[in-house]
């Protein structure tokens, strides 16, 4: 059978609820796996992560995010059972190489990739109290807290819909997110 690129692509969207259902170990190695292996200039590798998948522990790092910002806190942060039941860190090694998000965002796009392969959802969090995270996760303080990735199996659907104009994204009747995405033809132009 022939892989849907295009389809893996179109829902492999972010997700901000999650089922209770902790990440095997073997999507947590592959997830691990393409979070090394992701492409970066003059190899130099650079990112580095933290793994959060204790329950206490997560439970912690959900009062330092902040969720879905177009919408209303009540409906775009998760409620009790349904948040998520990993995150990972995403560190840059200032030892290494000055602050590259490129590698980063190559970095996270593995592991999200990954994690979509195995059906779990993910969402990248920039809205972090990093002071508070960076001290919770020992991450030595010439480190950058890049971000925080969540993860778990989502409890709903998010669809990629045609963009009307306005970019945010919105819980539609059934219920799941909409997240509109700006025409083709108005985002590349051939020379």
């Amino acid at each position: 059978m022939k892989f849907d690129i295009v389809n893996f692509l179109k829902t492999k969207r972010t997700y901000r609820k999650f089922k209770q259902i902790p990440v095997p170990g073997d999507a947590l190695q592959a997830i691990m796996l393409a979070g090394q292996l992701y492409s970066c200039g003059a190899n130099k590798q650079s990112i580095k992560y933290v793994i959060v998948n204790k329950p206490e522990d997560v439970y912690v790092v959900n009062g330092l995010v902040k969720w879905a910002a177009y919408l209303p806190k009540e409906v775009g942060t998760p409620a009790k059972g349904e948040t998520p039941v990993m995150y990972i860190a995403v560190i840059q090694d200032t030892d290494i190489e000055p602050v590259n998000d490129t590698s980063a965002g190559l970095a996270i796009g593995n592991m999200q990739s990954t994690a979509w392969y195995f059906g779990i959802g993910s969402c990248i969090m920039g809205a972090i109290d990093r002071p508070k995270l960076k001290s919770f996760l020992k991450i030595p303080q010439k480190m950058k807290l890049h971000s925080m990735i969540a993860f778990g199996y989502p409890m709903i659907e998010s669809e990629p819909v045609e963009c009307d104009g306005d970019v945010k994204y919105y819980i539609n009747e059934k219920g799941g997110y909409s997240v509109p995405k700006r025409p083709i033809d108005e985002i590349y132009r051939f020379l």
